[in-house]
């Protein structure tokens, strides 16, 4: 099994051209976004470069959690007019940040219904993420979830559930962690901890037992997809902006280089892997 790693467009400091070019000079595979509002020139940027689109379910335009209030078929049909938005372009397949934290568990198991007839009904892969905000923000109600629909496809960033819980969970969840891994379709690399979704550097000693704790559990995920007979792995390291980043106050000067975080991550499991 290969491991194809891609740059996220979301804060990419330069335009799709830019973030491609980085992305090729870097040695990734490609890069993973949404499709902007002028989508007919993004898919011509994009050419056969390779692509993870991104859906976000009622969301406010460039924003990434759910408006209040959404029903299940609000959700379901948000998330039809981004696939429709996202096949033109061809992508490899689609993560999707959908539904809502606020349902409860009858309509969560109806909008992951909706979400398999909505991926047959297109014949595209849609990936779930684990996600604050939506119904997968914790490891447990998301256990629910693939026990209930074994086609169910998870975009696994576990950066959510250390800071949900206050701890590297994952640790204490060995068996937890193996029957998620077994539904696991894409990863995104972020290191959380306790406090937080990003730590201010995974480069730094300080934060060295939470980059371990995630390699652990990514290892976990590489192994699944390789004993399920995938022939690539793909990675996206997704270090971010919009409060993820931390700034030193007053001059909110960030703390670290977004750019040379992701490349450092996506370099380093490509090493890994290489010895797995």
């Amino acid at each position: 099994m290969t491991l194809a790693v891609f740059k996220t467009l979301w804060g990419c400091s330069s335009d799709i051209r830019g973030g491609i070019e980085q992305a090729l000079e870097a040695g990734f595979t490609g890069v993973e976004g949404p499709v902007p509002i002028d989508a007919p020139d993004f898919f011509r940027e994009l050419g056969d470069t390779p692509w993870i689109a991104e859906v976000s379910t009622c969301t406010p335009s460039g924003e990434y959690l759910p408006l209040p209030h959404r029903t299940v078929v609000e959700h379901l049909a948000s998330l039809e007019a981004g696939l429709l938005r996202c096949i033109p372009g061809g992508p490899l397949f689609v993560t999707s940040m959908a539904g809502s934290d606020s349902w409860g568990l009858d309509d969560c198991l109806r909008f992951y219904e909706g979400v398999l007839g909505l991926q047959e009904k297109h014949g595209t892969v849609i990936s779930v993420e684990t996600h604050r905000g939506r119904p997968t923000w914790n490891p447990w109600m998301t256990e629910r979830f693939v026990v209930a629909f074994p086609e169910l496809r998870l975009t696994c960033d576990f950066s959510h559930w250390c800071v949900v819980t206050e701890r590297l969970v994952l640790d204490q969840e060995p068996i937890l962690l193996e029957k998620i891994a077994s539904h696991a379709h894409h990863i995104h690399g972020r290191v959380g901890y306790a406090q937080g979704p990003q730590v201010p550097d995974p480069r730094a000693p300080e934060y060295e037992a939470e980059l371990k704790g995630h390699e652990r559990w990514w290892d976990v995920l590489f192994a699944s997809m390789r004993q399920r007979g995938m022939a690539r792995a793909t990675f996206t390291p997704e270090f971010g902006p919009d409060g993820y980043l931390q700034c030193r106050p007053f001059t909110l000067e960030p703390v670290a280089d977004l750019w040379e975080i992701n490349r450092w991550i996506g370099h380093r499991q490509m090493t890994r892997h290489s010895l797995l």
